[in-house]
């Protein structure tokens, strides 16, 4: 894959394919300028540097032009009239808030960052509440108001198309980026500027296009360009790990548990279609009651002494069953390490029902990054299958992507 994009908006399907879309067109843009520039032997010593400074460069100017839209919304929704007797210190307070967030955006994208999420929604919903319970005021502008003005913005900055072109990003990132840059790189930059305009502006011809997962029956292709996830997540993960025989993926909507032959393809299944319960949504929904990003719902599970027993992965009785055991005084991180535990299970019970785990096994979808579910996985499959393989590739989230794309490649050869 040269180019790829995800978002984990949670808009319509529209909007969701639109952004992933400009994403993979902007990923496959830096992969031609990587390619040129390898291949220009006079550029080859400053390659690693200069690319890895200007996509970090690139992803900031791409954060602060959505928190200028974060901003327009906020203040948007602090102009309410159910605010008019206090909206001037209600803006006041967002305004501090947003030029905050703006100094830290220079600290997720330096050199040295670790970044916990490369989602717009999970930095800002990290950053927005830290500063907020700072902000607040209990006598005043409260916390409860500012999240509320706060879950009425992101929703609006979720079903927008990424703010700014890529041409007007691109090249405000590139001249910091040589301005900052070290001689040699600086003696390359008459150099590396053709090089970036001629990648910015270069023709990308899609040769061809297969659409799955849920929103697939509204894309404007044949039926012959269609496949269901169940069979693009198994030619995938097949691709990734050409000895998986058993994959489990934990999306979004959805838990998929999936046997494979030799040559990836589906001999079984099994899928938990009926709702979202122990996928993706549910652990948003979770992040939402406690206020935290959907990265840190892992990091702190992990962090337990203590497992709390859930009884039920509902989504719809999820908050009220947090609320009560909060205030029975259990700790968060016991609680959530006991829900991690709860989703594997309810999983596991998909596995076995498909034909059982054998070896090797595969773990996909964006759960397989969340860590706490990883460890409850290898715990679970260790108790019940004993020693198993367990694949999880960095680029899980986009294995049925992979195998869509595999589809596509195929028809494309037939046809030409």
């Amino acid at each position: 894959m040269i180019g790829r994009g995800i978002t984990n908006s949670r808009s319509n399907y529209d909007v969701a394919c639109q952004v992933v879309r400009e994403e993979a067109l902007i990923r496959t843009r830096f992969t031609l300028t990587h390619q040129a520039i390898a291949g220009d032997p006079a550029l080859a010593q400053v390659e690693k540097a200069f690319l890895s400074s200007l996509q970090l460069n690139f992803r900031r100017r791409q954060h602060l032009d959505q928190l200028q839209g974060l901003r327009e919304a906020l203040q948007a929704a602090a102009d309410d009239p159910r605010h008019s007797s206090y909206r001037q210190e209600l803006n006041a307070v967002v305004e501090s808030i947003l030029n905050a967030m703006v100094e830290r955006a220079g600290l997720h994208f330096s050199e040295l960052a670790v970044r916990k999420s490369d989602f717009f929604r999970d930095l800002a919903t990290a950053d927005y509440m830290q500063l907020a319970e700072q902000y607040s005021d209990p006598r005043g502008i409260t916390f409860d108001m500012l999240c509320g003005l706060f879950d009425a913005a992101i929703l609006i900055v979720e079903n927008a198309t990424t703010q700014g072109s890529f041409e007007t990003q691109l090249r405000g990132a590139l001249e910091p980026t040589l301005a900052s840059a070290a001689p040699a790189v600086q003696d390359k930059a008459s150099r590396l500027r053709e090089v970036v305009e001629a990648t910015c502006h270069a023709n990308i011809i899609e040769a061809g296009t297969v659409g799955t997962g849920y929103g697939r029956q509204r894309l404007p292709f044949p039926k012959e360009q269609i496949r269901s996830e169940i069979l693009c997540h198994g030619l995938g993960a097949h691709a990734m790990f050409p000895g998986t025989r058993t994959l489990l993926d934990i999306g979004g909507q959805d838990t998929k548990a999936i046997q494979v032959d030799a040559d990836g393809l589906v001999v079984s299944f099994q899928m938990n279609d009926r709702c979202a319960a122990g996928c993706g949504r549910y652990l948003g929904y979770i992040a939402d009651e406690m206020n935290l990003g959907l990265h840190e719902l892992g990091p702190l599970a992990l962090q337990s002494d203590r497992q709390v027993k859930i009884n039920s992965t509902c989504t719809v009785f999820a908050g009220a069953e947090l609320r009560e055991r909060l205030a029975l005084g259990q700790q968060r991180e016991d609680i959530l390490a006991g829900l991690h535990r709860a989703i594997i299970m309810r999983a596991m019970s998909l596995l076995a029902r498909s034909g059982g785990i054998s070896n090797e096994f595969t773990f996909t979808g964006g759960v397989a990054r969340n860590p706490a579910a990883v460890k409850a996985l290898r715990e679970l499959v260790q108790e019940n299958y004993g020693d198993r393989t367990l694949n999880i590739s960095a680029d899980s989230i986009y294995t049925g992507a992979l195998g869509a794309a595999l589809f596509a490649r195929q028809g494309a050869q037939a046809n030409a």
